[in-house]
């Protein structure tokens, strides 16, 4: 098994992945490392959890907007347009993480 040490905020992280995978891993906390530089850009103070949090949600939103493309394409329709950047993105990027920390502080303390 393969193991290698990803970067992301300034922090090193040990990680194993199948053999002949690590050049893939570093590439992916690349991305990871590009989110969380998009997020700190945004301005504000964040923890470390608070910061990943965002930067998953950018993944998770660009993950998404990847999805429609392909079943667009499939049903023979052109990509959906989208704007270069979306200035309200760091308002409701922090909105849904306030409400996620909410519910898991219910969740913890019922």
């Amino acid at each position: 098994m393969g193991q290698v040490t990803v970067r992301v905020n300034g922090y090193s992280h040990p990680v194993s992945c199948e053999d002949g995978q690590e050049q893939h891993l570093l590439q992916l906390a690349a991305e990871v490392e590009i989110k969380v530089g998009k997020v700190k850009a945004m301005g504000g103070q964040f923890g470390e959890a608070r910061l990943l949090l965002l930067a998953a949600l950018l993944l998770a939103d660009d993950v998404h907007d990847l999805r429609v493309d392909v079943e667009r394409a499939r049903a023979g329709q052109p990509p959906l347009p989208r704007p270069a950047a979306d200035a309200g993105l760091a308002d409701r990027l922090s909105r849904i993480a306030e409400r996620i920390e909410g519910i898991a502080q219910t969740l913890e303390h019922p």
